[in-house]
């Protein structure tokens, strides 16, 4: 069974979704011991004993430095993605603090936004790196 449908379907943790189901597009992202990694394509027996974090973690005891930045930038605008591009933006962040947009571009290209919000994407990371700074 992949993470993904165990999150979702077992745990009830609907935070996560689902995109393209084969890891192409980043809706799914989660992070694994800190790490983002494709939740449609990580399966179950591949996890045990590792820490899974899906956006209801991160946002634990209310919203990061990411999610702040997000809502302030203006960020969304479907939504759909978000959840995909604030892991993926969160795992960048605890390895690279202050990225530059060479490296935001780099790790974030995985993650697909059909409304095309990459500009408010980068703006928000920068923010965000500036509030944990």
């Amino acid at each position: 069974m992949p993470l993904l449908w165990y999150l979702r379907d077992i745990l009830g943790y609907t935070g996560t979704k689902f995109g393209c189901g084969m890891g192409l597009c980043g809706a799914c992202t989660v992070l694994q011991n800190g790490k983002a990694v494709r939740s449609c394509q990580t399966q179950m027996g591949k996890v045990s004993g590792l820490e899974i974090t899906t956006i209801e973690g991160v946002s634990a005891h209310g919203p990061n430095a990411v999610q702040k930045a997000w809502a302030e930038v203006n960020v969304p605008q479907c939504g759909y993605c978000q959840t995909g591009q604030i892991m993926q933006a969160v795992s960048l962040l605890s390895s690279k603090p202050h990225p530059t947009d060479a490296d935001i571009d780099d790790a974030m290209s995985g993650n697909i936004c059909r409304c095309g919000t990459y500009q408010r994407i980068r703006a928000a990371i920068h923010q965000a790196a500036k509030e944990t700074a």
